[in-house]
């Protein structure tokens, strides 16, 4: 049977070369890790990951908990979440919650049962006493839960300062947020708090209107709807600008504006935030909204997590808040 020795020798380099090759540990050039893996290609080796897993105690394998993998957000966070993990030689579990608690529990427990190495938690059903009894690292996505468990998330405050003054800045006087659930302690509620200063900080008459919480995918799409007919439209011709929690919350409002016969941008201007794979495809209109980067996010929700499996006698890993940015569309 073909084994390192075998893969060192016809590489030309050291067994630890070789190790630290397979284990993505260590400084290694890049010709010296081509020629590596050219070696154990030709000598078709490959490396026993079940034995690396006894050996270290780890089983190489990450849960993320998810709201809702339909939603294009989700989906891309966990495309880029999967991405970083297989180049560091982790597999990931993916769970769908689908915002609740009792399933979030119990897959909280399967994955404990198949001994992942650590969990990236981006749903929030649960009180956060719930998440100190898992005894695994843990990173959460976009809440804080205490100084023991790393978060990593956009600038949402920024993102809603942002937005704001955009829509100040393209002339609106009276502004409208659409927003989740407030009374919900997540890091995007900070997106509301910016809204409401940028408006007080210059004299604008603002509102802010609560969506119930539910799940955000295409299939929940007629909630958006039903929301805006039932909660929006009687106050939309009090408002000339709105700032939605979400792109495709924007894109339903812009829809309903156009059955109401009010002219986007002209009367109405709309501002989004995500600018996931659905905003990206729509082209009429191109929705002007806050960009949250999923790849970068998905990176530094994995590379941190796996900091804590791998450096565990190292300080808590840093909180990471990520960049944002204005994207301009034909909305405002």
């Amino acid at each position: 049977m073909v084994n390192i020795k075998d893969v060192a020798k016809e590489a030309g380099v050291s067994v630890t070369t070789v190790s630290r090759v397979l284990n993505n540990r260590g400084y290694i050039g890049k010709e010296t890790r081509k020629k590596v893996e050219k070696a154990m290609a030709d000598i078709d080796y490959s490396p026993n990951q079940i034995a690396r897993a006894l050996q270290k105690s780890q089983s190489y394998l990450l849960g993320v908990i998810v709201p809702d993998s339909e939603h294009p957000f989700f989906a891309e966070l966990i495309k880029h979440i999967e991405i970083f993990a297989y180049k560091n030689n982790y597999k990931i579990l993916i769970c769908n919650s689908l915002d609740e608690a009792e399933k979030e529990t119990k897959y909280i427990g399967m994955l404990k049962e198949n001994r992942v190495d650590g969990i990236i938690m981006c749903s929030q059903t649960l009180d956060i006493e719930e998440y100190r009894k898992v005894k695994l690292p843990i990173v959460s996505f976009d809440r804080i839960m205490s100084k023991d468990i790393p978060y990593v998330g956009s600038d949402n405050f920024n993102g809603g300062t942002i937005a704001t003054q955009h829509l100040i800045e393209s002339g609106c006087k009276n502004l409208l947020h659409l927003s989740g659930p407030l009374d919900i302690d997540v890091l995007p509620n900070r997106r509301a708090d910016a809204f409401k200063l940028a408006c007080m900080k210059h004299n604008i008459h603002f509102k802010v209107i609560e969506k119930e919480y539910s799940r955000h995918s295409f299939s929940e799409y007629y909630n958006y709807e039903q929301f805006i007919e039932e909660q929006v439209s009687h106050e939309l011709t009090n408002f000339d600008g709105v700032f939605c929690s979400n792109d495709m919350l924007a894109y339903a409002l812009y829809i309903h504006a156009q059955k109401k016969q009010i002219n986007v941008p002209k009367q109405l201007k709309i501002v989004g935030y995500d600018f996931n794979s659905f905003t990206r495809m729509l082209q009429n209109p191109k929705l002007t909204t806050i960009k949250q980067p999923a790849d970068r996010l998905g990176r530094e929700l994995c590379s941190t997590l796996i900091k804590m499996i791998e450096d565990k006698d190292d300080e808590k890993p840093n909180n990471t808040i990520v960049d944002v940015e204005l994207i301009k569309g034909e909305t405002t």
